[in-house]
């Protein structure tokens, strides 16, 4: 999720999907935002993903609701921002609820989830110790937002969300 939905939450939906389409409990990837949805794709996301193989040129913005998040697995946000709101619409919601780059680092310092060990068993143990206001540190867990800064700004957000579904295909790949 991100703010509008329309550049950073699409194209992180579809490299997510792109690297876990095979892992069951991931699927379907889905993507919304806190503002009103109806908005295409931004065009220099769309034009970025696909030189990448991916589209997403039909891709409608839709605002995040509490039923999307009570129904998903793993919510991630984009931004620390994100998250919080994600939690405020179900409060239940923190332990499966993270930034993109929080769950990845906090994942690569707990290791990979095991085999047998669920999707949800490996979240919570990621997430052992962790409170709303770690929400409100780690700039560093943001992922930036490229709108109105030009192309070359969305081909480094497609290299940074390449980079963290890699790493996060790989800590929720079953392991051992």
């Amino acid at each position: 999720m991100c703010t509008a939905n329309i550049c950073r939450s699409p194209m992180a939906a579809a490299l997510l999907s792109d690297r876990l389409g095979h892992v069951a409990e991931l699927v379907p990837v889905a993507s919304a935002g806190l503002l009103r949805g109806g908005s295409p794709a931004d065009p220099d996301a769309v034009a970025v993903l696909a030189r990448r193989g991916l589209d997403i040129a039909g891709h409608t913005s839709a605002q995040l609701t509490p039923a999307m998040v009570e129904e998903a697995n793993l919510v991630l946000g984009m931004e620390r921002r994100h998250v919080r709101e994600a939690a405020v619409l179900v409060p239940g919601a923190l332990d499966r609820s993270f930034t993109l780059p929080e769950l990845v680092r906090r994942g690569e310092d707990y290791g990979p989830r095991r085999r047998g060990q669920s999707l949800a068993e490996w979240l919570a143990e990621v997430s052992a110790g962790r409170s709303a206001s770690d929400l409100f540190g780690t700039p560093s867990d943001d992922v930036a937002d490229p709108i109105g800064m030009g192309r070359r700004h969305f081909e480094r957000l497609a290299d940074e969300l390449t980079g963290l579904a890699e790493s996060l295909a790989s800590l929720v790949e079953p392991v051992g």
